[in-house]
């Protein structure tokens, strides 16, 4: 087996739930394979048809035939098979986001491999468990010119935590186990594995682990003192809680720290949803009031990003800087770049809950005033978005849309962001209720992942509200895979900003050279029509009061349905960064 990464056993994690059962197996590469990814959680395969990886799929289907005849089997691994390799891969992705069990996506060899290979860099960057396994040319015919033959090694490696050739049957167990295991350990994120075509029908011998929860590094107790003192010292402190909070279960934690000291925050990425919209101290709606304000602000569980000004808060007009605090699952996650007053790593839930139990002991200024500028700042955006999320105007201004949706929305309801300019207003005015319901593409910024991450949501979430937010232009990466929606019965509400243009990027070239090329899209297209030649249903809504009627019907509707709602280009975002 050639490997990127060190073996797993020499993480640090704790907490394995190894209790010495593991049971040694006989059978086909695929088997193995399929019985690994059970003892690690996994139920769902997303797939696209190959040949290289048939042993995969005749492992799953042996997998249902097992727990029929046996209940207490383990449970069998079902195979979602797609249009296009990168849903496989998108859908894995967001399956390890939602369910924080690694994503598994079987891709054939070769385009199969490269197609998913914007995923596997998405997740790396917002640190999702998911496993892709890749097809591979047979050792016997290796540089032979064999049917997709290439290595794939050197193409994934730069954006995976580890990539390995499986050289044998018999190292199928281990290395998969390998994989998963340090796909789920933190810093979490892709791994890959592939399999000669001719190993992956020999029959091998493995171990099938008996897998539990892993914990993350115990964190350095004097870097959390140090981090209280200057919490206890602040004035005006701010919590930023990203992603990282919800994949590493710190969400109960960091609640618990912010209700009981009484901490303003703002979230991002996943993490939205862990202090919950309309809470009185969720404070995202004072965003710029609160960074530039705050004279420390604490960044826990996302990186110190274009998104946070690269970790520089406040200083405008000659006022200081805040303080900064990082905050990571792993020490690598710590920033390099920001000028951090102090960092911590490690388990979140430790390092939150020994903040809190610190805090509890300290003495604290206080901080009514503070709380409450932040307090009446959201309240004044709140009257503020009201005008907007009302709008008549024609064309339909974006935020009319979400005046619709968002009182539409349960609290356990899904939502996914898949564009640019449409789902920036989305990122202003969904704030979810519980965490664990908001997918974007994350730092990345990659286009196209939303119809694989509404089937994994559809999967993960059968009885839960699930809504894609579609840009008209990043419908175009994917919208085919309705009919995977459709094959699968996976009923998916479908909510398109239609301004017939890349709005993310028209604006900014008028603004630069007074003029824009290569932005504009069809007008008024009928996706909609797409939707229901694909076995869906849908309509087009160009005038503001048809748009709640028709979010009643897709919801009602038990299909994939979109609502494709015409609207003003000219009503663009108004952002404060570019990404640069």
């Amino acid at each position: 087996m050639t490997s990127t990464t060190p073996d797993p056993a020499a993480l640090d994690v704790t907490g394995t739930g190894d209790t010495g059962d593991d049971a040694q197996r006989t059978g086909h590469a695929g088997e193995l394979a399929v019985a690994v990814a059970q003892a690690h959680g996994v139920e769902t395969m997303f797939t696209l048809s190959g040949a290289h990886v048939f042993p995969m799929y005749d492992g799953a289907v042996k997998s249902a035939q097992a727990r029929e005849a046996d209940p207490g089997a383990p449970q069998p691994i079902a195979i979602i098979d797609v249009r296009h390799e990168q849903t496989a891969a998108f859908a894995a992705e967001a399956t390890g986001k939602l369910t924080r069990v690694p994503g598994l996506a079987v891709l054939t060899a070769g385009p199969g491999v490269t197609n998913g290979v914007s995923a596997m860099a998405q997740a790396s960057f917002a640190g999702s468990p998911m496993v892709v396994v890749g097809g591979r040319a047979p050792n016997n015919r290796w540089g032979t010119g064999a049917l997709q033959e290439i290595d794939h090694l050197p193409i994934v490696s730069p954006v995976t935590k580890h990539a390995a050739t499986l050289t044998t049957a018999d190292d199928v167990a281990a290395g998969f186990d390998a994989a998963f295991t340090l796909a789920r350990s933190s810093h979490r994120g892709p791994t890959y594995v592939d399999v000669p075509m001719d190993e992956f029908f020999n029959v091998g011998t493995g171990t099938v682990p008996t897998v539990g929860e892993l914990r993350g590094a115990a964190p350095d107790t004097d870097a959390i003192d140090r981090v209280v003192r200057l919490l206890a010292r602040a004035e005006r402190p701010l919590l930023v809680l990203g992603t990282d909070v919800w994949a590493d279960r710190a969400e109960h934690a960091a609640l618990r720290l912010v209700e009981e000291m009484r901490l303003p925050a703002i979230t991002n990425g996943m993490g939205r949803g862990v202090v919950p919209g309309g809470h009185p101290m969720l404070v995202t709606k004072a965003r710029s009031t609160a960074l530039n304000g705050a004279d420390l602000v604490v960044v826990v569980g996302t990186p110190l990003d274009f998104r946070l000004g690269y970790g520089v808060f406040g200083g405008k007009d000659g006022a200081r800087p805040a303080a900064v605090v990082h905050i990571a699952d792993s020490p690598a996650q710590v920033s390099a770049h920001a000028d951090l007053a102090d960092s911590v790593s490690g388990d979140l839930s430790t390092v939150l809950d020994g903040l809190l139990e610190g805090l509890s002991r300290a003495a604290q200024p206080d901080r009514a005033a503070w709380i409450s500028l932040l307090q009446d700042t959201v309240a004044a955006a709140n009257a503020k978005d009201a005008e907007l999320l009302r709008a008549e105007a024609d064309p339909v201004h974006p935020a009319r849309i979400y005046g619709e949706l968002v009182p539409r929305l349960a609290d356990d309801a899904v939502v996914i962001g898949d564009g640019g300019d449409f789902v920036s207003f989305a990122g202003k005015y969904v704030e979810p209720r519980r965490p664990g319901g908001w997918l974007d593409p994350g730092p990345y910024g990659c286009l196209g992942a939303g119809l694989g991450a509404a089937i994994a949501a559809r999967v993960a979430r059968p009885s839960s509200q699930v809504v894609l937010l579609l840009g008209d232009g990043a419908a175009g990466f994917s919208l085919m895979d309705v009919d995977t929606l459709v094959r699968h019965d996976l009923p998916v509400v479908m909510v398109m900003g239609n301004n017939s243009a890349w709005g993310l990027e028209k604006g900014p070239m008028q603004m630069l050279y007074g003029y824009d090329v290569a932005a504009d899209l069809a007008a008024a297209t009928s996706y909609d029509k797409v939707v229901g030649a694909l076995g869906g249903a849908g309509e087009t809504i160009t005038d503001p009061r048809g748009i709640g009627p028709a979010l009643d019907r897709a919801f009602a509707s038990g299909v994939p349905y979109l609502v494709n709602v015409i609207t003003d280009v000219n009503a663009a975002y108004p952002r404060n960064t570019f990404g640069i």
